[in-house]
């Protein structure tokens, strides 16, 4: 009995041996399915990440092909881009779609949230199929380009601005800057809209130009309230190490440069130029120029209209002493103007004031040669002018029945209400300005600034030639600075043996009627943006694996 005890339970553990063995064995087999499982997942997902890259080089690919349209041509293409890529193991192909006429909207995002602006739409797709599983993901996003009114900013520059004014300045509009900003101020220095520039904010001019300007320079933060860039016993700038995070913290997201990605923004112009000159350089060959927009063309001091379809000479039928030919003396550039005098209220009451309100002049005649805006407080209409040589404006200009007006040239200079050509060779003291109200955007250019000649900055963009010390200019508008001067070269003076004027008490005033895009100067030009909203991952597919 013992024995048969004995040899029953050895026959037992072999049985519990046996199932141990083989729930291993299923445990095992379970193991190596999940872990194939694992490894089909793994690389299903490998290939859909592939793909998805690969769809996403589409999209940028189709992006540059429209961005390179609009930079040759100055238009959205004709022809919707598309194409077909390999790339990462993927085959890519890509495509844009037009979402129809373009369509006036305020911007909802980015930094220039807020403005007006003409918007066209477009609809960029991209599909990648991966080539070693077929695995495929399709991407689309929407695609915009925005003309923005450069107008809508109180100041705009092309190139770096300076500004160090020697008594209050308050900029009351948005500010933006294709390059560096080098701001100081005597006393207080005050933007209060949003700030932006492509380059750096500094603090101070470099070189240690005019280091003695320690007074405040304020920007607002998003809740409306002044920060000075000076708190705490230091100045915050974008040499500061912390500048992205101190200046979010300080101003709420308000004053952005390029460590916040800021881009240059720039005119829509042909074959990628962005060189803004070329809008008032005369049209021959130059297909950017604003002589193509003018209804009243002023070409080396005789006025033509359009008659009949045939530009035609129209001196004789205009009013007597509407164009005339004079010249004074411009003390900055030690030049006798040889000077067309346009006097606007003569062409405001005629048959020929433009019927766009464009009116464009260019003077390529012998000598340093300039268009003169005369009798201007009521020019009768919206007025734009667009003039390839330096334009002055002679006394108060459109404040009587305000319209929406610029100036557009080479420079710009404002003489007084009290100007008199005969005093124009005679040092400043004796040409005394008497107050004078301008209601114009401008743009206009400046000379460069580097560490041994400043231009006078931004408090000098609109020039002077006479002894203002006590009286006001005011200036409403927007002021841009869009080009270095090519023919106004003489170099800002002040205090000095050199010097041709005294400042004025300085009234530049943005007008708020410019966010109306109905207020808008005729032929107002825009600067170009593009956009990508609205993104999705609309398709994947899986080829099963086998």
């Amino acid at each position: 009995m013992k024995s048969y005890r004995m040899t029953n339970q050895a026959g037992f553990a072999t049985l519990i041996a046996l199932l141990m063995l083989g729930m291993l064995t299923l445990i095992g087999l379970a193991a190596l399915s999940t872990s194939d499982d694992e490894v089909v997942i793994a690389g299903n997902e490998l290939q859909e990440m592939r793909a998805f890259y690969a769809a996403e080089a589409g999209l940028e690919r189709i992006t540059a092909l429209m961005q390179q349209e609009y930079d040759s041509t100055g238009a959205p293409p004709v022809t919707m881009p598309s194409g077909s890529d390999s790339l990462n193991l993927c085959s890519i192909t890509y495509v844009a779609s037009d979402d129809g006429a373009a369509e006036q909207k305020i911007l909802t995002s980015g930094s220039l949230s807020g403005l007006h602006a003409l918007v066209k739409s477009f609809t960029i797709s991209s599909e990648a199929v991966s080539e070693v599983d077929q695995c495929a993901v399709q991407v689309s996003q929407s695609f915009e380009t925005a003309l923005v009114p450069i107008f809508q900013f109180a100041v705009f520059y092309e190139n770096d601005l300076w500004a160090t004014p020697a008594n209050d300045m308050t900029i009351g509009g948005r500010v933006h800057v294709n390059g560096n900003m080098y701001l100081q101020a005597n006393t207080d220095m005050y933007f209060n809209g949003r700030v932006t520039a492509s380059g750096g904010i500094h603090h101070g001019f470099p070189g240690g130009m005019y280091s003695g300007s320690y007074g405040d320079v304020w920007f607002k933060d998003n809740s409306g309230a002044y920060q000075s860039m000076y708190q705490g016993g230091d100045w915050l700038d974008c040499d500061d190490p912390d500048w992205y995070v101190d200046a979010s913290s300080r101003w709420g997201g308000q004053v952005r440069d390029e460590a916040f990605g800021e881009e240059s923004l720039n005119l829509p112009l042909t074959n990628g130029s962005h060189d803004a000159h070329k809008i008032i350089e005369r049209a021959a060959g130059n297909p950017d120029s604003y002589e193509n927009k003018a209804d009243l063309r002023i070409i080396d001091g005789v006025p033509y209209a359009n008659v009949s379809g045939s530009w035609t000479d129209v001196s004789a039928w205009l009013p007597a002493g509407t164009i005339t030919n004079t010249s004074f003396y411009d003390d900055r550039e030690d030049e006798w103007v040889n000077s067309t005098d346009i006097d606007m209220g003569l062409l405001a009451g005629s048959a020929y004031f433009p019927s766009n309100g464009v009116v464009y002049s260019s003077d390529q005649r012998s000598g340093y040669n300039g268009t003169r805006l005369k009798n201007g407080s009521d020019i009768g209409s919206p007025l734009s002018v667009f003039c390839e040589n330096p334009v002055y404006v002679q006394g108060d200009y459109n404040t009587v029945d305000k319209q929406p007006a610029a100036i557009c040239a080479d420079a710009v200079t404002y003489l007084s209400n009290s100007w008199n050509d005969t005093y124009s060779n005679y040092s400043y003291g004796y040409r005394n300005a008497t107050a004078t109200t301008v209601n114009a955007s401008m743009i206009t250019g400046d000379l460069d600034t580097d560490v041994q000649t400043y231009s006078g900055g931004l408090a000098n963009l609109p020039r002077f030639l006479e002894n203002w010390a006590g009286r006001d200019f005011t200036l409403r508008g927007s002021m841009v600075a869009l080009w270095r001067t090519r023919q106004a070269s003489g170099y800002w003076h002040y205090g000095d043996s050199y010097a041709y004027y005294s400042a004025p008490t300085r009234n530049y005033v943005f007008d708020t009627d410019l966010n109306d895009p109905n207020k808008l100067p005729p032929a107002t030009p825009a600067v170009r943006v593009f956009n990508r909203t609205g993104w999705q991952q609309s398709h994947i597919s899986f080829v099963a694996s086998e």
